[in-house]
């Protein structure tokens, strides 16, 4: 270095961050520090960028994010621990474990055939049995919205059958039975052929008919539906309950799912009864068992000992008597007098079932009671609960209730065998063309409850013989 030169000392420190200092050293008159005999240091900072250039140009560049990820990517490979070179996965795992038990309950209820006829109502069972009903409710409103039934239209092939050409009387030395039902007037302005005309189901007894069938459209707007309309004799046909596994949930019941034994020979029909209990608004009474305590003012079906059966408001029009043997409540009366109830709005979704908005048109089944004893069961797609009253009413019925909804709950199944035959899943035939669930419903065990109509007992007088 040449003689009175000074030199600049740059250092850097750390990442992108420079401090600059000079240590002057004059070889003619090096200044010293009196204490301790060092060069004197000058610490004020000096910066020598040319004119214009920024001050941390210097700096190294930031990394960009394709280098930042294979940075962090790095640095997790290099941790000790399996969990830590692969923290989303350990934690995934984690979750996955703790809920193994869910996992399990899920898998469980898919294959239980008890919980619904199809894997997705056992899942929308399972989920409404463990607190998810709101869930459930706000996936149905939206699906039924999204799905509408078309406006207009015109039936499906074969939904309403051709009209009968030719009627039987009944025989009059048979047993007591009810006259036969007469036409529904349709609703809409241009029926179809047979449209509302009764026709013949289910077992005869010394050839009288115990349940005869009808099929209309429910309003004059969505005129591509059909709805079926099941009537049956109470003087020829007993009605039983029968209890699900989880409804009423409590009590030890005889006559439980499936239908099996001697009930199979007489067995006439079956059909879904209401919703579950906690969503009926109601109770549930049998063989002696309040299963869940009976509430004033609900519709209720009320049956006897010897397998009559009435309907009405609990407490006012029907009550419990030394003979009751069962009794299922299900909300509110939707046909009293004759008619349906004042105040019936398609709107209301609280008063008719919060399990899914009123307004929405679904599948949906009512029974109702004529004025002379029979019984009138509707079941259809598209219905609101307008609809269904109605059509209890103009099916003769005096006072209603609304049964279960949803496709996969609103099931009728009869059987036309004969006097003696065993009843099976595969010889039940449906009551309309679009129900979604097979008669084998009612012969395994099932989660629901339902009613049956079976034929009284019945001994033909004896044969006369001609006089030789």
């Amino acid at each position: 270095m040449a003689p009175g030169e000074r030199t600049v000392y740059d250092v850097e420190r750390g990442l992108g961050s420079t401090v600059s200092g000079h240590i002057i050293f004059d070889q003619d008159d090096p200044p010293v520090d009196d204490a301790v005999g060092l060069p004197s240091v000058d610490s004020t900072p000096q910066r020598r960028e040319p004119s214009g250039t920024p001050r941390y140009a210097h700096t190294l560049p930031r990394p960009n994010r394709r280098e930042r990820r294979a940075l962090r990517k790095q640095k997790r490979r290099e941790r000790s621990t399996m969990a830590g070179r692969h923290p989303k996965s350990t934690v995934f795992l984690v979750i996955l474990v703790l809920l193994s038990p869910v996992w399990f309950s899920l898998a469980s209820a898919a294959t239980d055939p008890v919980l619904g006829p199809t894997v997705g109502t056992r899942l929308t069972e399972w989920v409404r049995n463990h607190g998810g009903g709101g869930i459930v409710t706000w996936a149905e409103n939206t699906w039924y919205t999204w799905h509408a039934p078309p406006k207009g239209g015109k039936p499906a092939a074969g939904a309403i059958p051709k009209p009968v050409t030719a009627t039987t009387l009944p025989v009059p030395t048979g047993p007591a039975h009810l006259p036969a039902p007469a036409a529904i007037a349709p609703f809409v302005s241009s029926p179809t052929p047979g449209e509302g005309q009764w026709h013949a189901i289910g077992r005869s007894v010394d050839g009288i008919p115990t349940t005869y069938a009808a099929f209309l459209r429910p309003n004059a707007v969505n005129t591509s539906l059909v709805t079926g309309v099941a009537w049956m004799d109470t003087k020829l046909l007993s009605t039983k309950l029968y209890a699900g596994t989880t409804i009423p949930g409590t009590g030890n019941f005889t006559d439980m799912a499936p239908i099996t034994g001697a009930a199979l020979s007489t067995l006439d029909a079956a059909f879904n009864s209401g919703f579950r209990i906690q969503d009926s608004g109601g109770g549930f009474y049998m063989a002696g068992t309040t299963a869940v305590p009976l509430v004033a003012g609900k519709a209720s079906l009320v049956i006897d000992s010897s397998g009559n059966v009435n309907i009405g408001s609990w407490g006012t029009e029907v009550a419990m008597t030394p003979s009751t043997a069962a009794v299922r409540q299900n909300l509110d009366l939707i046909v009293d007098n004759g008619a349906p109830v004042p105040g019936l709005n398609a709107n209301d979704n609280y008063r008719w079932g919060a399990t899914l908005g009123g307004r929405v048109q679904v599948w949906r089944s009512g029974l109702g009671v004529t004025a002379d004893g029979a019984l009138v069961y509707v079941g259809g797609s598209g219905l609101s609960i307008v609809d269904l009253a109605n059509l209890l009413a103009r099916a003769g019925s005096v006072r209603a209730m609304e049964m279960d909804i949803n496709t996969s709950w609103v099931n009728f199944s009869s059987w036309a065998l004969p006097t003696g035959a065993a009843a099976s899943g595969t010889s039940g035939t449906l009551l309309t063309y679009d129900q979604a669930t097979s008669p084998t419903r009612y012969f395994s065990p099932l989660s629901r409850d339902f009613i049956t109509e079976s034929v009284r007992p019945y001994t033909p007088p004896a044969a006369s013989h001609l006089a030789k």
